[in-house]
């Protein structure tokens, strides 16, 4: 498992969208948008119900993770990408979004906007490899 630098956790804990990919069985990538935060040294992620991204999962574990950054290098913008390999558990879904939403909408903020949400799904990624342009590469 690699380590993420100072600068990739700061990255992953401002209210930047994710492009998460996950493989379909058939091997094609499959991405979605999601909020992501961090617990310990994994990267998770809420899912209310068993959308594509949580199947796909289950059946393969890796995935990457694609986030633009402030800044440029060399002209490029800066963006972070992590490669790892994630696992899905069940329930905690609404107490994690609860969570992100203070993050990606505002503090005060109640999510799920929905009375008795599901328990849903979380993903936690297990970092292998960072890469991307910015100083974490």
């Amino acid at each position: 498992m690699a380590v993420l630098s100072d600068d990739a956790r700061r990255i992953l804990e401002q209210p930047r969208l994710a492009h998460l990919v996950t493989l379909n069985a058939d091997g094609a990538p499959q991405v979605t948008e999601v909020w992501v935060g961090l617990e310990g040294d994994e990267i998770v992620c809420g899912h209310l119900a068993e959308h594509q991204k949580v199947r796909n999962i289950r059946n393969d574990p890796r995935v990457a993770l694609s986030i633009e950054a402030e800044g440029k290098t060399n002209g490029f913008d800066n963006y972070l990408v992590v490669y790892g390999r994630a696992r899905i558990t069940e329930g905690g879904a609404p107490e994690l979004l609860q969570r992100l939403a203070v993050t990606y909408i505002a503090p005060g903020v109640k999510y799920p906007p929905m009375p008795h949400p599901p328990p849903g799904y979380v993903t936690h990624v297990a970092v292998e490899r960072v890469a991307g342009v910015g100083p974490w590469a």
